[in-house]
């Protein structure tokens, strides 16, 4: 099972095995307080394509196909991720404000069609 939650939101021993998914370190955010297994800078957008959407959701639809076809050539990114949410559940963290248009939701319904 795969979850997304915003890193900003507290623990819970049932978010499971947690990974942040952010290119960025979260603004505000203490290395030493984030609770999480480990930090995938890897599979986040690429920082033209992040820096192109910034936070658009007139360029959701776009954002998707393009974050999507970056996923497709690095298999190797995202692999351990599919793998970990094969053993249990897996929790996606991700720092963007907008909870309807962000790059973890998109990388969520990537991984639940592999």
């Amino acid at each position: 099972m795969i979850n997304v939650k915003r890193v900003y939101e507290a623990y819970s021993a049932d978010d499971g095995a947690r990974y942040l998914v952010e290119r960025l370190w979260p603004r505000g955010m203490k290395k030493e307080d984030l609770i999480m297994n480990a930090w995938v800078k890897e599979v986040a957008p690429s920082n033209e394509l992040r820096r192109w959407f910034n936070h658009d959701p007139a360029k959701w639809g776009e954002f998707q196909r393009r974050y999507r076809a970056e996923l497709d050539a690095n298999p190797e990114a995202w692999k351990p991720l599919l793998d970990a949410s094969k053993k249990g559940k897996v929790t996606l963290l991700y720092s963007a404000r907008d909870t309807v248009h962000n790059n973890a939701l998109t990388l969520k319904s990537y991984l639940e069609e592999h």
